[in-house]
């Protein structure tokens, strides 16, 4: 859908611009033109999103710690189970610190494995989720892991590698790079 949004984009941007020139009497390069114009189009990528959502400025602080900013503002598309800052004050007391300013290599492990390569929808992961039955559905992560996504009382609930849990508490957040699915606790990747 983003694709086909941004080629249309993209189309009437040029005829617009074809439309001026006409208008004007001058020649220009209608190529260059709509590419200058599509180049100047805010983009709302994963890191956009969460830093315009304050539920999610640990997140953000603990992504541009791990240097992995621009690789979340890259192409993708991805899909991110984003904790909230709920989540990230779970953990024990100076962990988030210490990951942050002194163990960014584990902090780097923990970020990836929250990030899933694809657009991976709520409709798209319950259908996978139902077809692979009681044990659940395997999910790769950037960062090499696996997670069990399963349905517990309705809501879709992802099992790290430790054992813990996460609940997925919203879904389908879009982004011009993929998707962000909301989590109340930080999985980790063993």
């Amino acid at each position: 859908m983003n694709t086909l949004k941004k080629t249309l984009t993209n189309t009437f941007a040029a005829v617009s611009v074809l439309a001026l020139a006409a208008c004007a009497g001058e020649e220009t390069a209608p190529a260059e033109d709509a590419e200058m114009m599509a180049e100047a189009e805010p983009t709302n990528t994963i890191v956009d999103v969460a830093a315009g959502d304050e539920t999610f400025s640990t997140l953000v602080a603990a992504v541009n710690a791990a240097d992995l900013g621009a690789t979340l503002s890259g192409t993708g598309p991805y899909t991110v189970f984003a904790p909230t800052n709920d989540a990230f004050g779970k953990l024990p007391e100076g962990t988030v610190e210490t990951l942050t300013t002194e163990d960014t290599d584990t902090l780097t492990s923990i970020l990836t494995y929250h990030v899933v390569e694809g657009a991976v929808n709520a409709s798209t992961l319950t259908a996978a989720i139902e077809q692979a039955g009681e044990e659940g559905y395997t999910v790769t992560t950037v960062g090499g892991g696996t997670l069990t996504a399963t349905v517990v009382d309705g809501a879709v609930v992802l099992t790290d590698a430790t054992g813990g849990t996460a609940t997925v508490t919203a879904t389908d957040v879009e982004a011009s790079n993929g998707l962000i699915h909301v989590i109340d606790t930080v999985l980790m990747p063993g």
